[in-house]
């Protein structure tokens, strides 16, 4: 694609910048497409500032299931609701909390901050890969410095 049509793509992607994407991917090589496809699938886990139904689900299945794995979630936030906790700041807050487990994923594939000596040095990444899961392109890297520019609500972080 020429940087024209990939800023089409961008922008029906609901890129907030389609053209310097387009841009940065073409003039510096960076796969932009794939790094904001990446993003942008990972954001659709974080729970959205529109929807605080997720909180009364994990309350119910906490409730029905309290030793199951996850359960004390619900537990915690029937106490804030108890507390007088709104349901839209508990969703503000794991909103920050979700996004900022983003970042440290996407900073942690930049590699390890530290590893044993007696490993030597770790890198990985991420990749697209081919029908027989092997990887193939350049490594798609530093997700952590777009990871609020792909916040859907636009607001990255900020009320």
């Amino acid at each position: 694609m020429d940087e024209q049509e990939l800023t089409k793509v961008f922008r029906e992607l609901g890129a907030r910048d389609p053209e310097g994407w387009a841009r940065s991917e073409k003039e510096e090589g960076i796969p932009q497409l794939l790094r904001f496809l990446f993003l942008q699938n990972a954001w659709a886990g974080i729970v959205s500032e529109a929807d605080s139904s997720w909180i009364e689900r994990e309350i119910t299945s906490s409730q029905r299931s309290p030793d199951a794995p996850y359960a004390g979630l619900g537990a915690v936030l029937q106490t804030c609701r108890e507390k007088g906790v709104s349901d839209a700041d508990l969703t503000h807050l794991a909103r920050c909390l979700q996004a900022q487990t983003l970042f440290s994923v996407g900073y942690l594939l930049e590699g390890p901050t530290e590893s044993p000596p007696e490993i030597g040095e770790i890198t990985w990444g991420l990749f697209q890969t081919d029908e027989n899961d092997a990887p193939f392109g350049p490594r798609i890297g530093s997700l952590h410095e777009s990871v609020l520019e792909c916040d859907p609500s636009g607001k990255e972080m900020r009320r």
